[in-house]
């Protein structure tokens, strides 16, 4: 009987922590985008996109992260904060067609880090959805974050998928010059409220990822000991 119970116990016990490594492992593994919010925005309006994410390569830092500006975007202002250092090229209509964020300092994976870019989109993207192809380079390696579902597919079917933007009806405000780029000449309201939007919209999937992953870490460590603790009772 002692042997049998201690099998069982056994068995127990690992089916235990192959439940919760699953537990942490989808979560981690829902994480491993660059996040855009807000995921919506109106066509001839400035929005504020932020793009997010917490993860190296495969562990690496990220060093920097390369924005390719898309078709559908009549204008492309990089916002700068003190992480990271900018450069633009621009086309012969004055709107970047890429950005580049250097990081100051590499960043680890586990650490939260987000640029922005404020954005119009044209009238002619109405009714569409927008993805911004982002290539992050790390310390060793890069990983290019430009995959986009085809028809009958979703974001899980992809490896890297590229954040993507749905662009809704033309603002009925919206009476700006889309042959410039400078989304830094829209009336300072429209930049609070497109914050404000961003602000308001979910985060990065990490800090679920983390509560998740200690939880199951916990439970693992108690199955653990009411395991050992039976066993010295019944030796």
């Amino acid at each position: 009987m002692t042997r049998s119970s201690s099998r069982t116990r056994a068995r127990l016990l690992l089916g235990g922590l192959a439940g919760a490594a699953l537990v942490v492992a989808a979560p981690l593994a829902a994480s491993a985008h660059v996040h855009v919010t807000p995921e919506e925005s109106a066509a001839g309006a400035t929005t504020r996109l932020s793009f997010t994410t917490s993860h190296g390569c495969d562990g690496s830092p990220t060093t920097a992260l390369v924005f390719t500006i898309p078709e559908g975007v009549d204008g492309v202002t990089p916002v700068l904060d003190g992480a990271w250092t900018l450069q633009r090229e621009v086309g012969s209509d004055g709107i970047p067609t890429s950005v580049t964020y250097t990081a100051v300092n590499p960043i680890e994976t586990g650490v939260s880090a987000t640029v922005s870019l404020d954005v119009i989109f044209a009238s002619s993207a109405s009714g569409t959805s927008v993805a911004f192809p982002v290539l992050q380079k790390c310390a060793v390696g890069e990983t290019d974050w430009s995959e986009v579902a085809a028809e009958g597919q979703s974001e899980d079917d992809l490896a890297a998928p590229a954040p993507v933007v749905a662009v809704g009806d033309v603002a009925a405000d919206s009476g700006h010059d889309h042959g410039h780029g400078d989304a830094a000449t829209e009336d300072s309201s429209e930049h609070g409220d497109a914050e404000d939007a961003a602000a308001a919209a979910p985060s990065d999937a990490d800090p679920v990822a983390r509560w998740l992953s200690g939880g199951a870490l916990v439970a693992a460590l108690a199955a653990l000991g009411v395991a050992l603790f039976g066993r010295r009772r019944t030796a």
